[in-house]
């Protein structure tokens, strides 16, 4: 793909295409949460001056001419847990920025590793020097080589003056601990911290107020059942699904997601290993972008990382994973079709033979 198609693509996903600062709630119990939506609303507003790196303007002298100094870029990084709405507060910083939308761009820590792996480092240096900013979600710090990658990458943008806005996650063990990740995050970014503002943003996961952990999943035949009666369903045994997304560059799981309107799953199981582990983040990660529905039999989602996944090194990706799984599945839950007696489900019945399910290949 030409860099420009690339680039154009770096926007919020649907899940996030309308929210905007004035549709985020903040929770009266967690003042943090405001005060964050009140200093990226004045972030948002001081990006709409003109962008002077490089300019030129004539010396006392014909013929001699001086670069102005680059402006110090500005950048803001929000601290916190899972499903507090950092992510609701990115992209909406991202809509309220008064630049045009080619000249901001909006992606996760993956997207833009991704990026740099097509166009090299100095490409996308290239391609998104002339924004105004550059939101990254989910910054990850648990793959050194990726974090001094995107850590050297900010500190070019930044020197040209590019806004930097960032996210990461607060584990739910370490909250009460003060800005655990943040102080990593400030770490590992070396030299761009002093042009960070930490924001705390407290609060439990919005996801699982007031409801269980996960949704019981369905008898098989009614996933089943479910797959036949929704158009643009999917339906794929877990282990089938698994040796597909062996096969598939996570890079481009997003456009396996492409016309499937729910995902049905039979025969759930704990991942096997890390590297089937990780794979699945990532898918979980673009479904809820791009709120698809998951209706699965099989173990629940609360258990599909062991003990000793949800302990090492990549935590963070897992929990992350488990709570968004927990919400799609909370979505399926409401697709299935109602029983021969009148039981639940709101989906009608199926259409015959001639109906077709999307793949998920």
């Amino acid at each position: 793909m030409p860099a420009e198609r690339l680039v154009a693509g770096l926007v919020p996903p649907p899940r996030f295409d309308g929210v905007r600062f004035d549709t985020y709630e903040p929770d009266p119990r967690q003042p943090s949460q405001y005060a964050a939506l009140t200093s990226l609303g004045a972030f948002a507003a001081g990006l709409g001056g003109a962008h002077a790196v490089g300019a030129r303007r004539r010396g006392p002298w014909p013929g001699r001419s001086r670069r102005r100094p680059a402006p110090q870029a500005r950048g803001v990084y929000l601290d916190g847990g899972f499903g507090v709405g950092k992510t609701h507060l990115l992209a909406s910083l991202w809509h309220a920025a008064p630049v045009a939308a080619e000249r901001k761009a909006f992606c996760t820590f993956v997207e833009l590793t991704h990026l740099v792996g097509a166009l090299g480092f100095r490409g996308t240096v290239e391609a998104l020097s002339a924004h105004r900013l550059l939101c990254v979600d989910e910054f990850e710090l648990d793959d050194p080589g990726d974090t001094v990658l995107v850590s050297s990458l900010l500190g070019r943008l930044a020197d040209a003056g590019v806004g930097l806005a960032a996210t990461s996650n607060t584990l739910p063990g370490r909250l009460g601990e003060g800005r655990f990740a943040a102080a990593d995050f400030l770490r590992e970014i070396q030299g761009l911290a002093a042009r960070f503002d930490a924001l705390r943003v407290d609060g439990e996961d919005y996801r699982h107020r007031g409801l269980p952990a996960a949704p019981k999943p369905p008898p098989e035949a009614e996933v089943v059942r479910a797959a036949h009666a929704l158009p643009g369903a999917s339906l794929d045994a877990f282990p089938t699904l698994l040796g597909h997304l062996a096969r598939v560059h996570p890079s481009r799981y997003g456009a396996l997601c492409d016309g499937v309107a729910a995902v049905c799953l039979t025969g759930v199981a704990p991942a096997p290993d890390q590297t089937t582990a990780l794979r699945l983040v990532v898918l979980a990660d673009r479904l809820y972008d791009r709120e698809v529905p998951v209706l699965a039999s099989g173990a629940p989602f609360d258990r599909l990382f062991g003990e000793e996944m949800l302990n090492g090194g990549y935590r963070a990706k897992y929990v992350r994973a488990v709570s968004r799984l927990t919400a799609l599945a909370r979505e399926g839950d409401g697709l299935l079709p109602a029983a021969p007696s009148g039981g639940r489900g709101t989906a009608g019945p199926s259409s015959g033979d001639g109906e077709r399910r999307a793949e998920i290949r």
